[in-house]
């Protein structure tokens, strides 16, 4: 029963990302096709549905693979080392997290078990997980402060959310005329202040609470959840966060820093497929892209991403054939790192924790 939740759990995201997929190809392939039936002298309103699809399926996958192999390689190395910085700013900020609870995991260490969460976060889902795997690579880290190292995992994704959020915030006053004049920006954009908002109240009760004051009984139904004293012990983690003052400025500067480098991750890759984009507009493009993709509807972010770059993107003019290939080369090059992650993995000893939890071996961390 257990075996087919999963399976069900996993099926409906990964059959809800081929759909969106499959869609967004299609529509696409069906302007490619129009194009190729104007160039043809044939009338598109008097084809049948089944001739469209024919000129769609057969001009769409070659014109992309035009635009796609366009892209030089010194934009493809560039931006993908790029993403390789971010990826390892975001190890930095880990271990800042990781240092406020007073644990120091070595720089070594934890870039290694952040890439092969990178590897299992783009190939696994449901409970093996790369937050899981991450999360239980840190507890064997320390013997007595198990809890208070899962919970960094999760206060570092949060954090890294929430700042993004606010970058993309920050970056639409800059391009209110832009967001005004078309639907298609303005409809995500109330969608992260949304979003900004919900996350501010969280990581605020989070760190320095108040629900309690309000109602004093609430730490005693707490405790009586399920691993209620294991959900304490995690709250108090928190409060140790909103506790230090240069906590949240160290972490929030550096998430800044990062969203400029995944705008600076799709300049390079527009740049090489001579794409006219405005800098300012990817400043809040990008990051809004980012962040609805992050919610967790498919595998990756797939099929949400590539929509969400030819949605918005069109609406600076850039052709939606490319505005796909800016996405799928995105998308690559986080696929680049995450086998990288991989070779480490399978290069992991059968003894080490890594391995432990990815070969399913759970039942001995839930009775620590």
């Amino acid at each position: 029963m257990k075996g087919l939740k999963a399976c069900w759990k996993v099926g409906w995201r990964v059959g809800v990302c081929a759909l969106l997929l499959l869609w967004i190809f299609h529509s696409i392939f069906l302007n490619e096709g129009r194009l190729a039936a104007q160039s043809a002298g044939l009338d598109w309103q008097t084809l049948s549905r089944a001739q469209q699809w024919h000129l769609a399926w057969t001009n769409g996958p070659r014109d992309l693979w035009h635009t796609l192999c366009l892209t030089p390689l010194w934009a493809l190395v560039s931006s993908t080392l790029v993403v390789g910085l971010a990826l390892f700013g975001g190890v930095v900020r880990w271990r800042i997290v990781l240092e406020a609870q007073g644990l120091h995991l070595p720089l070594g260490r934890a870039t290694r078990i952040s890439l092969v969460a990178q590897f299992f976060n783009s190939f696994l889902l449901g409970s093996t997980g790369g937050d899981l795997i991450k999360a239980y690579a840190a507890a064997q880290e320390t013997h007595h402060k198990k809890t208070e190292a899962v919970t960094t995992v999760f206060v570092d994704r949060l954090v890294g959310l929430w700042a993004m959020l606010l970058f993309a915030s920050l970056m639409m006053p800059p391009n209110y005329d832009l967001l005004r004049a078309s639907r298609d920006l303005a409809a995500p954009a109330l969608v992260i202040l949304a979003m900004l908002a919900a996350l501010s109240v969280v990581l605020g009760l989070a760190f320095w609470g108040g629900v309690s004051k309000r109602f004093p009984r609430a730490r005693h139904q707490l405790r009586r959840l399920p691993k209620g004293e294991l959900l304490e012990r995690a709250l108090d983690s928190c409060r140790q966060f909103g506790r230090q003052r240069t906590f949240l400025l160290k972490t929030i500067a550096i998430s800044l820093g990062l969203n400029g480098l995944w705008v600076i991750q799709v300049m390079a890759l527009g740049t090489g497929l001579n794409l006219h984009i405005p800098v300012m507009a990817l400043f809040v493009i990008v990051p809004i892209i980012f962040c609805i993709s992050a919610l967790p509807i498919t595998p990756n972010g797939l099929g949400v991403r590539e929509n969400l770059f030819v949605l918005m993107l069109a609406v600076i003019a850039v052709p939606r054939t490319a505005a796909l290939s800016v996405s799928l080369l995105a998308s690559a090059e986080g696929l680049f790192w995450s086998l990288v992650g991989g070779v480490i993995y399978m290069g992991l000893r059968d003894n080490e924790p890594l391995a432990e939890i990815t070969h399913g071996h759970t039942e001995e961390a839930d009775g620590k």
